[in-house]
């Protein structure tokens, strides 16, 4: 294969993008706190982060004013950063998911018709 990615390192690329949009989704149903997203991505094995990726995610998502972050008091450890989406973050998800519904239209037209009956 020619070009920078190879084999399947093209994944982990294309993860880091869809990440953020699930991200956001998971917020839309109400804040939650680092630990607890990683555990909600968990859920499916293709969207498993660590946090090295999700926190960095975060912080500029937080810094872009798509999220607001509140300290909140744990009954079972230290004080929990929960985020939250604000409106800008709402419109964000809006447009990423029309944006992802188009995308993967598409790409599921481009992909040969045998490619799509095995996946």
């Amino acid at each position: 294969m020619t070009g920078s990615t190879k084999g399947s390192e093209w994944l982990p690329q294309a993860r880091r993008g869809i990440l953020e949009l699930c991200i956001l989704s998971l917020l839309s149903a109400g804040p939650r706190y680092g630990y607890e997203l990683l555990s909600a991505l968990d859920h499916w094995p293709v969207l498993s982060a660590n946090e090295g990726t999700l926190y960095p995610l975060l912080r500029r998502l937080q810094r872009a004013g798509h999220l607001s972050p509140t300290w909140l008091e744990s009954v079972s450890g230290p004080p929990r950063k929960y985020y939250s989406l604000t409106p800008s973050g709402t419109a964000l998800l809006r447009q990423m998911s029309a944006d992802w519904l188009e995308l993967a239209l598409a790409v599921a037209e481009v992909l040969p018709h045998e490619e799509r009956k095995h996946a």
